[in-house]
């Protein structure tokens, strides 16, 4: 186990990384959490052990957002600030160039939720609260929320949430297409390994490419989708792979290739 701070680890285990948030009792992100949190994306992310991650708040609760008190005396210099911290530790997240998937169960509300929608994907125990709540503070959502939640559920989905700051459990969760899974309660990181472990062993460089390209391509048009795709489908044709998979599926038929991440 790698400790980032007193409240943020990692673990690595049969080619799974692990962020795990644990401050009791309700995880709050404090500013030391955040930026522990970049910290450890970036290590796992360089990672060549380390096919897959899964961020987890625990068996009780993912992240029930930022720490109100820390922020209640902030000024607005204070603010901007934090606000760009926080901003570069999720996008960190966000870049893990590897499947990433957060293993929720209880409450991820506000940072909580926009930590979770920096992954690939969201599994939720059935007994998860989701939301964005920070206008009922008079503010709005300042890690992501206004964007990845459009992104993941359309905005006038996201513009409800985000102007009522309700939270919504598991199963319209599911509906709207802001989790990916619902399974019992205390089972998430379960169901969340699952998830990931076919990655392990698969081809390391195209899923990176496949990732970037998805996510590069939604932040323009499609023309300019497109082309970063065209480019990155060609250069896995320098990987070792690219011919082992066709070598592969050529002598023996699909799905049977052993890949070296190369």
């Amino acid at each position: 186990m790698t400790s980032y701070g007193e409240h943020v680890s990692t673990t690595v285990e049969d080619g799974i990384g692990t962020i795990r948030i644990d401050k009791p009792k309700m995880n709050p992100l404090d500013a030391s959490i955040q930026d522990a949190l970049g910290e450890a994306a970036r290590e796992l992310g360089r990672d060549d052990q380390v096919a897959a991650v899964i961020v987890w708040g625990g068996d009780k609760v993912f992240a029930a957002g930022a720490d109100i008190k820390e922020m209640l005396d902030m000024s607005y210099p204070d603010i901007v600030k934090r606000a760009r911290l926080l901003q570069e530790a999720f996008i960190e997240l966000a870049r893990i160039p590897k499947p990433t998937v957060a293993a929720i169960e209880g409450y991820a509300l506000g940072g909580g939720c926009e930590l979770a929608m920096t992954c690939d994907f969201r599994v939720v125990g059935s007994n998860a609260r989701l939301g964005q709540p920070e206008i009922l503070l008079g503010i709005i959502p300042g890690a992501g929320g206004t964007q990845r939640l459009a992104r993941l559920v359309g905005p006038a989905k996201a513009k409800d949430l985000v102007f009522s700051g309700r939270m919504v459990e598991a199963d319209e969760a599911l509906a709207i297409g802001l989790v990916d899974e619902v399974c019992e309660p205390g089972q998430a990181y379960a169901a969340a390994q699952a998830r990931v472990k076919p990655y392990v062993g698969g081809p390391a460089v195209a899923l990176r490419a496949a990732k970037e390209a998805i996510d590069r391509g939604l932040d323009g048009d499609l023309s300019t989708g497109l082309g970063i795709e065209s480019q990155l489908f060609a250069g896995l044709f320098a990987t070792k792979d690219r011919e082992t998979g066709m070598r592969s599926f050529v002598e023996n038929g699909p799905g049977k290739a052993t890949f070296e991440g190369r």
